[in-house]
């Protein structure tokens, strides 16, 4: 299955950005939809996935796994879910015997993202999951290697890159509409309430808000830039250590790219924020909020309008991964863009811990 590579993957990203709000062609009749195996059956899958797969014009939701079986039948029941479609997490592996299904959608801990990623692959399907990618550069490596090994593809769910005004954003910035770029700053924050909750535990998450947050500031940096950091610095802080023990509750990091542009950016679940601003030559634009799953708005110094209807981004996301599957054609978000991101997170914390500027290569 082709992957897209960096340079195809950005010029697809000002291509959409041009066109303004990105909806796939909807399915011809003679078109199957392509089933979805939603891996875990939390909040994100309840709230957003699950209404979501309602919207869509290239997918259904053909399966679900979880590991609590009363919550699976309940929500099969509620979305016509034959109870047979049902998997636990120990006879996740018997999805290879079921031809209803062509795509796995991982929405775990991240620490699981990896072994149910390989094994979806394994299981001869194609797979899309959540961000971040994994824990690890290695495991990373390990999804797109068994990926690649079964001939299927892997896309990482970075919302984002469907959303108009981000991609507006980026195409002012690569076409140096308002001047070449000086500065970025980007916010990934929020607050967190419960302190048992998964995203807390290390040993699950890999890492505070950098990894659940931040990651969308590391994102904005690089497609609004459209280039690759060459060097970072970073400082964390953590003001309450018996809630987030051992994981980064603030971190702030700067990005170097190699024309000369520096992002600024800052992750936290000690407050509401996220932004994406970029200061140009002739003005400013960005979003704000930039991030939120409805109302993001946009803003231009020149006083254009920077405004378009508000999307399903989930649904955004699985039409096109479908329509790529469905048309052996490469994936924007491909399992590379998130393999790039965690190194660059693992570079981050290094920079954190030594206090010294990380050179990337």
């Amino acid at each position: 299955m082709p992957m897209i590579d960096r340079r195809g993957f950005l010029g697809a990203l000002a291509a959409a950005g041009a066109m303004g709000v990105m909806r796939p062609r909807a399915a011809r009749a003679d078109e199957k939809r392509l089933g979805v195996a939603l891996v875990g059956i939390g909040k994100l899958t309840q709230t957003q996935l699950l209404p979501a797969l309602k919207k869509t014009t290239a997918c259904r939701l053909a399966a679900l796994v979880s590991g609590h079986p009363d919550k699976a039948r309940k929500v099969a029941a509620e979305y016509g879910l034959p109870e047979k479609n049902i998997y636990s997490y120990e006879t996740f592996d018997r999805l290879a015997d079921n031809p209803e299904v062509d795509i796995v959608y991982v929405v775990l801990p991240n620490a699981m993202h990896a072994e149910y990623t390989i094994r979806a692959a394994r299981a001869g399907k194609h797979v899309y999951c959540e961000k971040p990618m994994a824990v690890s550069v290695r495991e990373c490596e390990e999804m797109i290697a068994a990926c690649n090994k079964a001939k299927r593809m892997l896309g990482i769910a970075y919302r984002l890159h469907f959303e108009p005004h981000n991609l507006e954003v980026a195409r002012i910035a690569r076409s140096k509409e308002l001047g070449a770029i000086k500065v970025i700053e980007a916010a990934g924050c929020t607050m967190v309430g419960d302190p048992k909750q998964w995203r807390l535990d290390k040993k699950l998450s890999g890492g505070g808000s950098l990894v659940d947050i931040g990651i969308y500031a590391l994102q904005a940096a690089r497609y609004i830039s459209g280039e690759e950091p060459v060097s970072v610095t970073a400082r964390q802080s953590v003001t309450d250590p018996a809630k987030f023990k051992g994981i980064d509750e603030t971190m702030l990091f700067e990005l170097a790219f190699p024309s000369g542009v520096l992002a600024s950016c800052i992750s936290s679940y000690a407050v509401f924020l996220n932004h994406f601003t970029v200061a140009a030559e002739a003005g400013r634009f960005g979003v704000d909020p930039g991030l939120n799953y409805h109302g993001i708005r946009g803003f231009r110094s020149d006083g254009k309008p920077l405004a378009f209807p508000d999307i399903d981004q989930f649904a955004a996301e699985m039409d096109d991964f479908a329509t790529c599957v469905r048309a052996g054609k490469p994936t924007r978000v491909p399992g590379e863009e998130g393999l790039r991101d965690v190194r660059i997170m693992e570079a981050i914390y290094r920079a954190a811990e030594s206090g010294r500027e990380v050179k990337l290569g």
